[in-house]
């Protein structure tokens, strides 16, 4: 064996696998600065008014601007109003925080389990909200109660999707200018912005027809949060 030509090919072996590694992570880096972005990529005017007021900004700004329309549903199961339904066998609430062990614990218990996603976390109670086209709706919940590290109950919105091939799909406002927005018209000094989050939400009206518009929600430390229409630029404070 010519081991001279065997360690030559091995070499170059080596050094292959180390492009193709180089270059995933750059890959990744890359893709890791497309999709967020930070306070240095707001305007200089704006950064000095968040030292001014003392606002904290605990979260990557989201950089995506994608094109989205109005969604249409019909209300299964009224928005708020479902009833509280008790789990006959309890289950650990651990299994909330990975999907396949949340649906092989409750799947066949909460209808439609597998359309809704991990929201925030509040005492007693875990939060999902129903998605659509990737993006959670957040006027439509599931709520999981639990005690003793046990969930134990459950109230649940239903909803069916309508067809909106009429509504048209628009470019979104960027989360900077959200957030610019936020910081020279709402926020309080000393303000901590905890998430900046894109999904829908709507005014909800006494029907069982609602629309729901593409919205950037942003949730604050102390529990405030706003929606801003990511069409318009409208501001909702709830």
């Amino acid at each position: 064996m010519d081991w001279g030509r065997a360690k030559s090919v091995l070499i170059f072996a080596f050094l292959l696998l180390n492009l193709v590694l180089g270059y995933q992570l750059w890959s990744n880096i890359r893709e890791g600065l497309r999709t967020s972005a930070n306070v240095s990529d707001l305007s200089p005017e704006t950064q000095a008014l968040i030292e001014e007021k003392k606002i904290k900004l605990g979260t990557s700004i989201p950089s995506e601007t994608p094109e989205l329309r109005d969604l249409t549903y019909k209300v299964k199961v009224g928005l708020g109003k479902g009833e509280r339904h008790e789990l006959k066998t309890p289950v650990d609430s651990k299994v909330v925080f990975v999907d396949k062990d949340l649906q092989a614990s409750l799947g066949g218990v909460i209808p439609e389990l597998d359309e809704y996603t991990l929201g925030p976390r509040l005492e007693n109670e875990f939060i999902l909200y129903r998605m659509a086209d990737g993006r959670p709706m957040f006027d439509v919940k599931l709520e999981l109660f639990y005690s003793n590290q046990k969930i134990t109950a459950y109230k649940q919105d239903l909803i069916e999707l309508l067809p909106s091939e009429k509504a048209q799909a628009q470019t979104v406002l960027s989360a900077t200018k959200v957030v610019t927005s936020l910081i020279e018209n709402q926020l309080k000094n000393g303000a901590v912005i905890q998430e900046i989050k894109l999904g829908y939400h709507g005014q909800i009206f006494n029907s069982d027809t609602q629309v729901s518009a593409p919205t950037w929600r942003v949730l604050l430390e102390d529990g405030g949060q706003y929606y801003m229409n990511a069409i318009s630029g409208e501001v909702v404070t709830e």
